[in-house]
């Protein structure tokens, strides 16, 4: 019965990494479409520095 229930779990193991592994791909649309727009600008962070915390305690 042990078995059985390996060779179950097993299968429904396999069948999980075969469903999630699939890639992503991207259609034609979208490559067009990003394409001719323009880069967003973005502006850069005032100060991402971070403070030393160890030091207090």
């Amino acid at each position: 019965m042990k078995k059985v229930i390996a060779l179950l779990m097993v299968c429904g193991f396999a069948f999980a990494f075969v469903a999630c592994g699939g890639g992503k791909t991207e259609s034609t649309e979208t490559t067009d479409s990003t394409a001719t727009e323009a880069p967003a600008e973005t502006a850069p962070a005032a100060d991402t520095t971070a403070t030393d915390t160890t030091a207090a305690q």
